[in-house]
């Protein structure tokens, strides 16, 4: 049995001149691409305009990326980042937080709703998160290659060990390896891509959306629950973190999974009713 996991893996693809095609960009890219083909099949089914479609695809990934871009740099670093603003925009240097990318969907679905389909947003919402665990789990696997956003130290055979100096062992200097820690990143893949399995046999097998809210509601609550727990396992983001009981990002998690509960219960109570 391994005492524990060496990983070694390099961040990039290939390089193009300066630029670096990493596994992060491409891990995201598939995601989004393989959401766009299931939400495509859905449009098919439901026999909706296709310019719905491509406009959907449009807001979600501007909300997506200005939303977790901003997330980041307002929850975890503001005082940096509102005295050096232009940093906002360095997104390539990495910085991305999942609970900015939801309200960044959630501002950029209701002017969705509005101008194209004049639909309630929780029509949308039951669609849009059927893949979105597959989404985030390939973010997951992403933050895996970048040696980032890891746990705890741990005696678990399958702890993981990251290079701590990933740019100086990229620029040729020896590794420097954390001590055996909870490989945070895939716990998280894993839960996500079970969320994704549970709400794509929601609507696909079960015809949730039928009960406005219900696939929305339960995708809150596995995915932002997750979160909550394995957050006690993950190492502190930034340091004005170690003095509080609970994390930046279990305080952003409570709202949601609270949120999920209601949808779920207001579906299934409006379900009764009529």
């Amino acid at each position: 049995m391994l005492d524990f996991i060496t990983w070694t893996a390099d961040p990039a693809i290939f390089s193009i001149g300066s630029r670096e095609i990493r596994w992060y960009g491409l891990a995201f890219a598939i995601g989004f691409w393989i959401g766009y083909t299931i939400v495509n099949r859905m449009w098919k089914d439901e026999k909706l305009p296709p310019a719905w479609i491509d406009s959907l695809l449009i807001y979600t990934v501007l909300g997506t990326v200005i939303g977790a871009r901003l997330g980041h740099c307002l929850f975890y670093a503001p005082g940096y980042y509102l005295a050096n603003p232009i940093e906002i925009l360095k997104v390539w240097e990495g910085g991305l937080a999942s609970h900015g990318g939801t309200l960044g969907i959630v501002i950029a679905i209701y002017f969705y709703s509005k101008r194209v389909t004049h639909k309630s947003m929780l029509w949308t919402f039951d669609k849009l998160v059927v893949p979105t665990g597959l989404v985030a789990a390939m973010i997951r696997l992403g933050n895996l290659m970048n040696h980032e956003v890891y746990g705890h130290p741990t005696d678990a055979s399958w702890g993981f060990r990251f290079i701590e100096n990933l740019h100086a062992w990229r620029m040729g200097a020896e590794p420097v390896f954390s001590v055996p820690s909870h490989p945070t990143q895939l716990y998280e893949a894993i839960c996500y891509l079970l969320t994704f399995g549970i709400c794509m046999w929601l609507y696909f097998k079960k015809e949730a959306w039928k009960k406005e809210g219900l696939i929305f509601g339960v995708f809150m609550i596995c995915v932002f629950g997750s979160r909550f727990f394995i957050e006690f396992l993950k190492n502190n983001q930034e340091d004005f973190e170690a003095d509080m009981i609970l994390n930046m990002g279990q305080l952003l998690s409570i709202p949601f999974v609270l949120a999920g509960c209601y949808f779920v219960w207001r579906a299934l109570t409006k379900n009764k009713q009529n």
